[in-house]
């Protein structure tokens, strides 16, 4: 689907701004595959400390920390591991990203618990000018064995992301207010990574 967007858009770009002249865009005359459904993996009761906790047992101190804000920001893999000391102010509790996923620049603010990872992170001395001076590869490995050791074989680092945005919901922040964090330009998209539990929801209906 992404790559049937891509070439669309191109054709409509040469035909609008450079004059390559078609009777019609082809791609639009191709039947779209259905979208696949987006992962609705949440933690369940228990899980996050147990992944926590299984944390403590594994070879990768930093891990810990990573996964912690990763809940705590909604902020992807990615994300993390560029951010630089530079762009944090514990201050005014808010991590500048000066270039995302899709393009953009956006501040994340830090919940109180973010902070506090982010001091300890400070108080151990650390001399990087990256947060989390780690490769994506050894994150990626120290992660699959890290969810072997906790018992959740089925569960991604991604899945952290769609934790923190349902959780953003669950807490009352409106879609606007949500997409400013997670930096979702589009609802369709935000709707994916948002899975919100009845059971959490039967308070605010009182």
């Amino acid at each position: 689907m992404r790559e049937l967007n891509t070439i669309s858009h191109a054709i409509e770009i040469g035909s609008r701004e450079w004059g390559f002249w078609l009777p019609r865009n082809p791609v639009k005359l191709v039947r779209r595959p259905p979208v696949p459904r987006g992962r609705t993996r949440r933690f369940k009761e228990g899980e996050e400390e147990l992944l926590l906790s299984a944390c403590d047992r594994g070879r990768t101190p930093l891990l810990k920390p990573l996964i912690v804000l990763a809940i705590e920001t909604g902020m992807r893999r990615g994300e993390l591991l560029d951010l630089r000391w530079e762009h944090v102010d514990l201050k005014l509790r808010v991590a500048h990203l000066p270039l995302t996923k899709n393009g953009d620049s956006r501040d994340v603010p830090l919940s109180r618990r973010a902070v506090q990872i982010l001091q300890s992170l400070q108080s151990e001395g650390q001399r990087s000018e990256r947060v989390f001076p780690v490769t994506g590869n050894s994150v990626r490995l120290a992660f699959e064995h890290l969810r072997v050791r906790a018992g959740m074989p089925d569960f991604h680092f991604h899945d952290l992301r769609h934790e923190a945005i349902s959780r953003l919901f669950e807490k009352g922040l409106n879609i606007a207010e949500v997409s400013a964090i997670s930096g979702h330009r589009e609802l369709k998209m935000l709707q994916r990574y948002t899975h919100l539990r009845a059971a959490d929801l039967v308070a605010r209906l009182d």
